[in-house]
């Protein structure tokens, strides 16, 4: 051992002058939250005081490189506080939710410690630590509430890849932390290069501030590694050598002396135990023992085991917690002198010794499954243990080697080799990660990819180490593609991308997806001799099933261990006890992944069988046992004489608890059992099919949760299921999806499933917990009574004309409106029928066919020889644009008289009989036209054109039905034909509603969608991800690419679901424009405009507008005039907006399908007329040749949208849930008066006619005539059962409040509320809530998140509101109204929407009010009532002072309008003042009631004209 001593002992410089010339920053320096964080410290060491500067007063990215114990933790406390000062506030509140510090720590030993650290220090400023690893799995709540996150490389690396879930976390990183940067070289070193260059690249791209801090070991080409993590070199550089070390370390070979503390390192957990006696045995022997036993102490007698008494411990990772814990406490304290420890000791707990000896260095790996060497920097950071700087003058290490490895130690010891990049073993799955994360879409982008990773740097600073020569391509551009290609090839092969090499493209798959969420690579485990028997002990006693291969085999050995593992089984050989470990870890993720790739390729059994594998995994039981396994409380004798009595979870349900109990032998514990029982989660079902063609089938499923919700044992957020639906002859899953199950309420889901002829007898729904094994419900949906709706006839055919000039019209004044000179082909066929008769019209063609003009057709026919037109359109921004074309045109050009008639505008009833054309919407003329009898303007009208008919089928539907009916009946009576023009997009079914308008073969014309003026192109991509919020955030990506590659220079409209999403789809496409070479590219003008919305200003700069109903009226209009006139070239916009306003664009993306329905608290689909109306803004005909529309929607839904965009959807009836209402309108008009008139009415809808088309959608049995007879009597029975229960109707006759309901145009269960609430003497404030409880304002909306907003603002409002009803709609509509009083300022802008929205209604309300009031004789509460009417009018509350509702008084002028002597406060006599201090007539004026009332002169003016 000569030699070797004299080759280890290495003389190291102690430390020198150098470190002593810069000054120690004292503690007392620091701002007060530092303080609070250094508590105790006198000041910072010399390293920490270098950096001190560059850490706590800039933003610079860092690189430290010190020697281990020099106190970089303490650095990274430094940068986190300069991060908290940022968010600090006046007053010193820290603005916790605006900003994450992410801690990457390499071990999951380490990130405890870390975490413990941290959580410590800054638990006086209130920050949150926690750990997030691979252990410690936190919910999404708890990550909200934490600040700082200490994790491990891999754990963040999944958290980032996955687009779906978790963008918004990384999105708010301010600042990431890498511990152990060195690291890089390992195995582990590819993770941490796409951290950091994904970091990088969301820097850049969001141009958000992300500061990186890297610490690691001393390394010799620190330079790369700075410039990796783009720090400046000449700032944010700190290299510190060893000279820097606390305690100078000796490495040397040494004999175990006794007085000082040592630790021994192995290299497997069961040498710990072996060495600890071969030790004890050789002290014995030389008489030395005693040199280790401890002295004894007052908490020495915790332990005694073997070793315990001799002074030696032993520590690795195979012990309990606490067993560790009291080592490391034991070893620390001095009672025990030698730990022999794992290697994971060094890296976990900070437990300094004076000497380190390392045992041999070979070292087993689970994952390669063989013996590896030692790693230099694990060896650095061993003996980075040696020396405690309270103690020591020196350490001592010393490492025990095989002699061929000595000089391969020494010369990583004296002079270190670089670090090189493990990243392209890796490259692959960190390409297919980025391609699914869809940060990385073609070959390009994936070459600049990987210009961030520290490969590159390495690549061009030693290129030979990879094989490059270097001077053909000096910045690897070549060589990066080259590697690029072949790994997208490589993925393309294992079908987890689709890679199209002429293009470039990558398009990530569901396969790939799930590898990069479930992180899935190929590792293999060996099989080694001396496990062989204890493999075969394993598979005797635990495994239930045959192992394939036998125990010689890898395979055969990951089967035993897993099936050890799900039985709980004990396993002794220390190697077995990692493997076991680490095929546990892994099975459950990988189990994960291909029971979602079963769910892909839609096999039902497949899918379930992996899903009870994955729940057998989770809770380590079999599929067979019992259920109630799951519940720790139950002790196993209980359970296994539940199995012997195979007492089932049904039977256990039916029987008593003493039952149970007798059972079990064991009365006590039968309450116990109870408990359990209905804990477990079960659910009942009810499904509805209707019908919707003849190869669709819409389900409407209800699940009702059905057991005892227990938050300790459910938790608090909810059961997560699984859904599938599946067809048992043909094996194969037609629609899954994944749901929560709240708390309290069923949930609704609605989807649709395809279905072929011949029927097959039955589909099951299939619902199974996501964690609870034996909690799953199946529910049969049979085909036997299904009635499949009609077949739709064809369309009609585009007939090649020639087109006809506009002279056809006959008439130079109507020639004269027209800019064109023929009529488009549409509408040349249309012509003759439209102009030349008077049978009614139905047209269906696409959108943009010119339909607008065909509707004039027939106005001019009218205005040639009848009177009056009504234009009835289903949006107000609709009938607003008619207006402000016709006002013009028709108006101004033909001298006819226009009327706007909507909830904005009333014109008087003069002014609506002198009309020639009346634009209405179908509310306000259903309206009007209930008391036709007595209005002679209703009985005039010759033509009725309704736009966009196709419209019966959704909400407002009832409305159009109920029109068209009851114009038909007054037609029939009046003996006065009306003509009905209907408009609509191409129909499915377009013969019923031509049966149901009463039109025969000539006035049908329905049109296939593809013969629109300007053809479309449309593409669909599936979006996949369970939650709403990220799935819009992974589709901001390829919008961007849609519009890069369909229209790079021609105007865009983005339609979105919320104002919200308005503004985050903006701010991400600016971030994307931020990378390009030109960012304002989409910017057509110069900048100035002047606009109230401060988002608005940011986007319009980069040439994208925002349009939704929360805009300023002015910001609207200037967005909507930089779109038209090309100013900008991409406009974001609510649905709204498609219904609304004319502005066609060449390329429309949809973005998502669904919106947040606030009534049923959920995300629904939208009408698909919606989607094809939103699709139809694409294509301008006088600029475009060819439309595109992208519609990005989530995966499971694209099929649907396939179907029914290129094919129309057939329009049902939703008449029945609103029928009541419209009975009682009609019977209040005298139209009806018995069972039998009601009858008939319903003969007249358009309901009845599909009644009879598809009978299985409105859950008719047969169509006999007696079973419709039947249907169509139980449900006038119960409409009017309704009606008579809401005070409206006596079976006799109409009552008063069936008069009111219909008059106002209210449902009849507010007028049911009215009567049953008001009392004879009311006060206002109770008035208040009964107004706000009316029916109609239901269904305002309540948006995502909009209780917390409710909370904050009932807060500052005088009266009380239920506290549990935040998100009704009644109690919003509350506090709108208190708001409106107080002129209390809103949370947002769509208050101030929804603000308008109540006051439209609030009137008419109150004014029926009031006749229920009157009609009782209530004087008190009627008065009562006038006096809310003039609350809402003038916005004030009735206790304010009658001054404050002159404008420009407010609350703090009252005082002036008092005499000078303050007490007298009687209010000057206003029209004598005024008169005195201003001459009305003359507009000067004078001084002293300026002085008066501190007001300029203009307020005052306008104060005297009203006050006068």
């Amino acid at each position: 051992s000569s030699t070797y001593q004299r080759q280890c002992e290495i003389e190291v410089c102690c430390n020198d002058a150098v470190t002593r010339r810069h000054p120690l920053f004292a503690s007392t320096l620091f701002a007060q939250i530092a303080q609070l964080v250094f508590k105790g410290m006198k000041s910072l060491n010399r390293i920490q005081s270098l950096v001190y500067e560059t850490a706590y007063n800039t933003n610079e990215n860092l690189l430290i490189c010190a020697p281990t114990g020099a106190g970089k933790t303490n650095i990274a406390m430094l940068t986190v506080l300069h991060e908290i000062h940022q968010h600090l506030q006046p007053g010193g509140v820290i603005k916790k939710d605006e900003f994450k510090i992410i801690y990457v720590a390499p071990m999951k030993a380490l990130a405890a410690e870390m975490t413990n650290y941290f959580s410590k220090r800054l638990q006086p400023l209130g920050i949150a630590v926690k750990e997030l690893t691979g252990d410690m799995q936190l919910t999404k709540g708890e990550i909200l509430r934490t600040q700082m996150l200490v994790t491990t490389p891999e754990k963040w690396d999944v958290v980032t890849r996955k687009s779906v879930g978790d963008v918004a976390l990384s999105q708010i990183v301010r600042l990431l932390i890498l511990d152990e940067v060195h690291l890089l070289h390992e195995d582990r070193g590819p993770v941490l290069e796409s951290l950091v260059a994904r970091t990088i690249r969301q820097v850049e791209s969001t141009q958000s501030m992300i500061r990186i801090l890297g610490l690691s070991a001393t390394l010799p080409n620190y330079l790369d590694v700075a410039s990796f993590l783009h720090v400046n070199p000449y700032i944010g550089l700190f290299f510190f050598d060893s000279r820097f070390r606390p305690v100078p370390l000796g490495q040397t070979f040494v004999g175990v002396k006794s007085t000082n503390k040592v630790m021994v390192f192995v290299h497997a957990r069961n040498a710990t135990v072996r060495t600890g006696m071969g030790l004890i045995e050789m002290a014995k022997n030389h008489g030395e023992i005693s040199f280790f036993q401890p002295v004894q102490g007052s908490d020495y007698g915790q332990c005694e085991k073997q070793m315990f008494p001799e002074g030696f411990g032993i520590h690795h990772a195979g012990m309990l917690r606490s067993d560790r814990s009291l080592m490391e406490s034991m070893f620390s304290k001095g009672h025990l002198k030698v730990l022999i420890c794992t290697a994971t000791l060094a890296w976990g707990v900070n437990l300094p010794a004076h000497a380190v000896i390392i045992k041999g260095t070979q070292i087993y790996d689970a994952k390669r499954g063989t013996l590896v060497d030692l790693g230099i920097l694990d060896v650095m950071q061993i003996f980075g243990r040696a020396g405690r700087p309270q103690f020591d003058k020196y350490g001592e290490g010393t490492i025990i080697t095989t002699h061929d490895k000595l000089s391969h130690y020494l010369t990583l010891l004296t002079q270190q080799n670089p670090i090189e990049s493990q990243f392209l073993d890796r490259l692959a799955d960190n390409l297919n990660a980025e391609i699914a994360l869809g940060t990385v879409t073609n070959v390009e982008e994936a070459v600049k990819w990987l210009s961030y990773t520290y490969l590159y740097v390495r690549m061009r600073a030693n290129p030979l180490a990879y094989g490059i020569n270097h001077k053909m391509d000096p910045s690897l551009l070549l060589y990066r593609r080259e590697l690029v290609v072949e790994s997208g090839r490589k993925l393309d092969k294992a079908k987890m991308i689709r890679f199209e090499e002429r293009t470039g493209y990558y398009a990530s798959t569901d396969m790939g997806r799930t590898a990069s969420h479930f992180y899935i690579r190929y590792n293999t485990i060996e099989v080694r001799d001396e496990e062989m028997e204890e493999l075969e002990q394993l598979l005797c006693n635990y495994c239930e099933l045959p192992a394939a291969g036998g125990v010689e085999n890898g395979y055969g050995k990951i089967n035993v261990l897993l099936q050890t593992y799900i039985s709980r089984g004990e396993v002794d050989s220390f190697s077995l006890i990692s493997d076991l470990s680490y095929v546990a870890q892994n099975a459950a993720r990988i189990v994960r992944a291909l029971f979602e790739i079963a769910l892909r390729k839609r096999w039902p059994t497949m899918t379930y069988r992996l899903l009870t594998l994955c729940k057998m995994i989770d809770k380590r039981l079999w599929g067979f046992v019992h259920p109630l396994r799951q519940f720790p409380n139950l002790s196993h004798v209980v359970l296994n004489r539940l199995e012997e009595k195979k007492l089932t979870v049904d039977k256990l349900k039916e029987m008593r608890k003493d039952e149970i109990g007798h059972m079990l032998h064991h009365v006590n514990i039968g309450l116990a059992v109870k408990q359990c029982v209905h804990q477990i989660p079960s659910i009942t079902m009810e499904a509805n099919i209707q019908p919707i063609t003849r190869t669709v089938l819409r389900v409407r499923l209800v699940v009702t949760p059905d057991f005892r919700w227990s938050d300790q044992v459910h938790g608090s957020v909810g059961e997560p299921w699984w859904l599938w639906v599946e067809d048992p002859i043909n094996d194969h899953i037609y629609h899954s999806e994944h749901f929560l199950l709240q708390k309290k309420q069923p949930q609704h889901i609605v989807f649709t499933i395809p279905i072929f002829e011949p029927l097959p007898s039955q589909y099951y729904i299939k619902v199974v917990s996501d964690r609870w094994l034996g909690a799953e419900a199946v529910c049969i949906i049979n085909f036997q009574n299904l009635i499949l709706p009609e077949r739709h006839p064809p369309h009609t055919e585009l007939l090649d004309l020639q087109p006809l000039p506009v002279t056809a019209l006959g008439n130079r004044e109507y020639e004269s409106l027209y800019k064109f000179t023929h009529f488009n082909p549409i509408q040349t066929q249309i012509f003759h029928t439209l102009y030349h008769s008077d049978t009614n019209v139905l047209l269906g063609a696409p959108t943009g066919s010119g339909k607008t003009i065909a509707a004039e057709m027939a106005m001019f026919r009218v205005f040639n020889k009848y009177p009056t037109v009504v234009y009835i359109a289903p949006l107000k921004a609709l009938v607003r644009e008619r207006i402000e074309d016709w006002k013009i045109r028709i108006e101004e050009k033909l001298g006819k008289k226009v009327v706007e008639l909507t909830g904005d505008v009333t014109p008087d009833m003069r002014a609506i009989a002198q009309a020639d054309l009346i634009v209405t919407t179908p509310e306000k003329w259903d309206g009007v036209s209930r008391s036709w009898q007595n209005r002679s303007y209703v009985q005039k009208v010759a033509i009725l054109i309704i736009d966009e008919i196709h419209l019966l089928g959704e909400d407002r539907g009832p409305v159009l039905e109920v029109i068209v009916s009851r114009t038909n009946f007054i037609s029939s009576h009046t003996s006065k034909t009306v003509r009905v023009v209907g408009l609509s997009t191409a129909l499915a079914n377009a013969r019923d509603l031509a049966d149901w308008l009463g039109i025969g073969q000539v006035g049908l014309f329905n049109f296939r969608p593809s013969v629109r003026p300007v053809p479309l192109e449309v593409h669909i991509h599936g979006f996949p991800g369970q939650h709403y919020c990220p799935r819009m955030a992974s589709m901001n990506k390829p919008t961007f690419q849609a519009i890069r590659s369909h229209s790079p220079a021609k105007p865009v409209l983005i339609f979105v679901s919320s104002r919200r999403q308005t503004r985050l789809s903006a701010l991400d496409l600016i971030a994307f424009l931020a990378t390009e070479d030109n960012p304002k590219q989409w910017l057509h003008q110069d900048e100035r405009e002047v606009l109230r919305d401060s988002n608005l200003k940011l986007t319009l700069a980069f040439g994208i507008g925002m349009h939704h109903a929360g805009l300023h009226e002015r910001d609207r209009k200037t967005v909507e005039e930089l779109f038209v006139n090309c100013k900008i070239q991409v406009l974001i916009a609510t649905s709204t907006l498609a219904w609304g306003v004319n502005f066609p664009a060449h390329l429309v993306v949809v973005k998502g399908t669904e919106y947040f329905d606030g009534k049923t608290k959920r995300y629904v689909d939208y009408p698909i007329t919606d989607v094809l109306q939103m699709m139809g803004r694409a294509g301008r005909p006088q600029f475009d040749d060819q439309g595109k529309a992208v519609i990005l929607v989530h995966d499971i839904k694209k099929d649907f949208y396939k179907k029914f965009l290129y094919e129309p959807f057939p329009v049902e009836s939703s008449l029945l849930s609103v029928l009541s209402d419209h009975l009682n309108a009609e019977i209040a008009a005298g139209t009806i008066s018995s069972k039998q008139d009601a009858m008939d009415y319903i003969t007249w809808t358009y309901f009845f006619r599909r009644l009879v088309m598809n009978p299985s959608y409105y859950s008719l049995e047969d169509i006999s005539h007696e079973s419709i007879n039947k249907y169509l009597s139980n449900l006038v029975e119960k409409s009017l059962r309704e009606l008579e229960c809401s005070y409206c109707i006596e079976i006799k006759e109409p009552l008063t409040y069936g008069r009111i309901a219909s008059y106002y145009y209210l449902r009849h269960q507010t007028i049911g509320t009215f009567k049953e609430r008001l009392k004879a003497e009311m006060p206002v404030q109770e008035l208040l809530s009964i107004l706000t409880e009316a029916e109609e304002y239901a269904e305002l909306p309540v948006r995502h998140n909009e209780d917390q907003l409710n909370s904050q603002l009932a807060q500052q409002l005088p009266l009380q509101v239920n506290p549990h009803s935040y998100d009704s709609a009644h109690t919003k509509t509350h506090l709108l109204l208190q708001a409106h009083f107080s002129h209390a300022p809103l949370p947002c802008t769509d208050y101030t929407t929804d603000t308008k929205t109540v006051l439209d209604n609030t009137i008419r309300i109150c004014q029926a009010m009031l006749d229920v009031a009157a009609n009782e004789g209530w004087l008190v509460t009627a008065i009562s009532i006038c006096n809310l009417v003039q609350m809402i009018v003038q916005g004030r509350w009735l206790h304010d002072s009658s001054l404050l509702t002159l404008p420009h008084v407010e609350q703090q002028d009252l005082y002036l309008f008092r005499y000078t002597p303050i007490t007298s406060s009687i209010v000057v006599d206003l029209p004598m003042l005024f008169a005195q201090s201003v001459n009305v007539t003359s507009p000067r004026v004078p001084l002293k009631s300026q002085q008066l009332l501190h007001m300029p002169s203009k307020a005052v003016r306008e104060v005297v004209r009203v006050v006068t």
